[in-house]
């Protein structure tokens, strides 16, 4: 095959919808044609798409080239070009994602160089619009002198994208309070895979009506919305899980009007990956930022007790409700992070609960505080420390925020890997699921730390899944079978906050029922009849299986290098694993904030001891699969 065309399925793969359809792509003439029309960045060789071919997740697939558009002409210019030689397409933010869901044999628009600003911020209506590309901790900076946010914070919230927490409905501390990032949506303009702007948002019966009676292709896709949504509004009203944080499927729930008779077609697009549009801008929600916060956590002999006591603690309606468990602080002090200073100010315990309470002013915090822990006072209480003093808060944030990092490539540990990180249940379940799961972990030999958002009954997790031999893997599609029928039978989502992409969609099925499943296939086709948009993911998935990033025919390329990198058995493909995909060497400011061959050679230089979070080591890696020849 001629190196210019990029095969988009490899023979043998499942017979899909979309895989019937596929067809090769003249990657050669295709970026011609985009340097001829954009006045962006048009990235097509081999290093720039070994950069872009995975994301935070366990897969790997290289895509036909990388655009870094400078204007809204220029996606619009994109997405035409690609529609002109028929290449998938998907859009990019901080290259977090941890399902995959962000990489593919596609044409990648980057929104994070050059469309990342704050459009409007009106603090008076309590609303900001937005291009894809801004950081989270922008908008929430620049809302905060009129004690505002943006309520939805990942741990990445200093270099994560609005763009990515749309795809992927992200949520965070303050999901607490505020909701997933779908209900803090109020509209989006969206661009379609078949050149359509359009502007979605909140509507009513009537205005539905009239958007159907203009015709064209809007009125025949609200149409279509429309028919949808009567045919399969009993099953989504019974089959949906009603709990904080479902975030696995797409958002038909949605479509259905509200109290007042509204539903909002912009949030029902908010966790769809990709796979149906390109947002263009959001307008988004801002919701009062307490100024005043405390914290209170609480220790138990175990993470099951803390589980248990989630319902008790709601009752006192904290702003953000977090869980992490004694195997995640051995492993801060196993790898001696920064963090590892602050774990003395922890209460007693094995198993901990970090409870954050805000009001106006710190006495009021510290009430709601104070009497959270009357009411926990008694028999079986549990050990409990206040922190009132900002410095001390912000410590303990540190110890949580670690997550991934402390539970990936710790010393004297199996290598751990997502996959199975962000199940989630009803608040009031956490307790019993928690121990259900890890029997679980126990019948399969696996160990995992636990901790999340306790709070809304999403569970994090990083798991020593083996995803370099036949057995282990077949292994893990295994232990996946049933940790799918465990949460779907605690009435919980597959996925609380990471999305489904390629690690979760194939067993959607088992929350959702073969009838939905068949709802979301038309619904990504109303959108993207021609299957373009980020194929594979979602609707008609890949195998959890498929595109690797390791497997068990991985033989990564073994270069001799001056260093001997004795924490990586003496091999730098070793070593470049350690990059998770959390991207810090992405943030703006900071210790990290520099150029990705620049962190690159600082690993190289420092021996690539501690975990590299970014993405530098794909750069230097590409060549191990062959990705230069394509």
């Amino acid at each position: 095959m001629s190196a210019s065309r990029v095969p988009l399925v490899a023979s043998g793969e499942l017979k899909q919808s979309w895989r019937n359809r596929s067809q090769s792509v003249d990657a050669a003439a295709l970026e011609k044609s985009l340097r001829q029309v954009i006045s962006g960045e048009v990235r097509f060789d081999a290093g720039s798409r070994a950069l872009y071919a995975t994301d935070g997740s366990n897969y790997r697939q290289v895509p036909i080239g990388v655009v870094i558009p400078k204007s809204k002409e220029d996606v619009i210019a994109t997405v035409a070009a690609c529609r002109t030689f028929g290449a998938p397409l998907l859009s990019r933010g901080g290259g977090t994602s941890l399902a995959g869901q962000c990489c593919n044999v596609a044409v990648v628009i980057d929104w994070s160089k050059y469309l990342h600003h704050i459009v409007e911020l009106n603090p008076q209506q309590k609303y900001a619009r937005v291009q894809p590309g801004t950081i989270c901790d922008t908008l929430r900076n620049a809302a905060k002198p009129h004690t505002l946010t943006w309520g939805p914070d990942p741990a990445t919230h200093d270099h994560c994208t609005f763009g990515g927490m749309l795809g992927n409905n992200s949520c965070g501390v303050h999901a607490q309070m505020a909701g997933k990032a779908g209900e803090n949506v109020l509209s989006m303009d969206i661009l379609l895979y078949d050149g359509t702007q359009m502007t979605v948002g909140s509507m009513d019966e009537q205005q539905l009506e009239a958007k159907i009676a203009q015709g064209g292709r809007e009125g025949s896709l609200y149409a279509q919305l429309k028919s949808l949504r009567d045919r399969y509004a009993k099953l989504i009203q019974d089959r949906y899980p009603h709990i904080p944080r479902r975030v696995s499927g797409y958002s038909l729930d949605h479509l259905l009007p509200g109290d007042d008779g509204r539903f909002n077609v912009a949030r029902a697009l908010v966790g769809s990956e990709s796979t149906c549009v390109t947002i263009l801008e959001a307008q988004v929600r801002l919701v009062y930022s307490y100024p005043k916060r405390v914290l209170l956590v609480l220790g138990y002999p175990s993470i099951y007790e803390s589980g248990d006591h989630v319902p008790k603690i709601l009752e006192h309606k904290p702003i953000g409700f977090e869980g992490i468990d004694n195997f995640l602080i051995n492993n801060v002090k196993k790898k001696g992070m920064p963090q590892v200073d602050d774990l003395s100010i922890l209460p007693e315990g094995k198993g901990w609960l970090v409870v954050e309470f805000g009001a106006g002013t710190i006495e009021e915090a510290e009430q709601q505080a104070r009497a959270a822990m009357s009411a926990l006072d008694g028999s079986g209480a549990p050990s409990m420390k206040l922190f009132v003093d900002e410095a001390e808060q912000q410590k303990v944030w540190d110890v949580r925020e670690a997550g991934l990092g402390a539970t990936a490539f710790v010393p004297g540990e199996p290598l751990t890997w997502e996959g199975w990180e962000d199940s989630a249940v009803p608040p009031e379940k956490v307790g019993g699921y928690l121990r259900d799961l890890c029997r679980l972990y126990e019948k399969y030999e696996y160990r995992s730390a636990l901790y999340g958002h306790f709070g809304q009954g999403c569970i994090h997790c990083r798991v020593n899944f083996d995803l370099m031999s036949e057995f282990g893997i077949r292994k893990w599609r295994s232990f996946m079978e049933e940790a799918t029928d465990l949460v779907t039978s605690y009435g919980g989502s597959i996925s609380g906050e990471h999305g489904d992409g390629q690690s979760k969609a194939e067993f959607l099925y088992k929350m959702f029922g073969t009838e939905l499943i068949e709802a979301f296939r038309e619904f990504k086709s109303i959108w993207d009849p021609d299957g373009k948009m980020n194929p594979g993911k979602i609707v008609d998935p890949y195998r959890i299986d498929e595109n690797l990033r390791l497997g068990a025919d991985y033989h990564p390329w073994e270069p001799r290098t001056y260093f001997k990198f004795p924490d990586d058995h003496g091999t730098f493909a070793h070593a470049a694993l350690r990059c998770v995909g959390v991207g810090k060497c992405r943030r703006e400011n900071g210790e990290c904030a520099r150029a990705t061959w620049s962190h690159a050679k600082r690993c190289i230089r420092l021996g690539a001891g501690p975990t590299c979070y970014g993405r530098c080591c794909r750069a230097m890696s590409f060549a191990m699969d062959g990705a230069t020849s394509m």
